[in-house]
């Protein structure tokens, strides 16, 4: 699976990559290099995230579906609690 962005955000992270090495490195990457670089951590790295953050949400979503019966449980028999009225022995 291919981890595509939309154009301005492609932008913005070919920007980002390109500050990063004007700022942390001793040589500048250009556009294109910039566009590589990124093109290599999408296909590269993107799928081990992507993963990991459908493992995260697998789990969280299995917590709240293990935890439905509690929000929604109701009690049978409970018409003549709910009226008042003692039980008749």
């Amino acid at each position: 699976m291919t981890i595509e962005l939309e154009r301005d955000q492609r932008q913005e992270a070919v920007a980002s990559i390109e500050r990063y090495f004007a700022e942390n490195m001793e040589e500048r990457i250009g556009n294109i290099a910039a566009g590589a670089l990124l093109n290599f951590f999408l296909e590269e790295i993107g799928p081990l995230v992507y993963n990991q953050a459908v493992a995260e949400v697998q789990e969280r979503l299995g917590r709240r579906v293990a935890e439905i019966d509690l929000e929604v449980h109701e009690d049978p028999f409970t018409y003549w609690q709910k009226q008042g009225k003692p039980r008749r022995k």
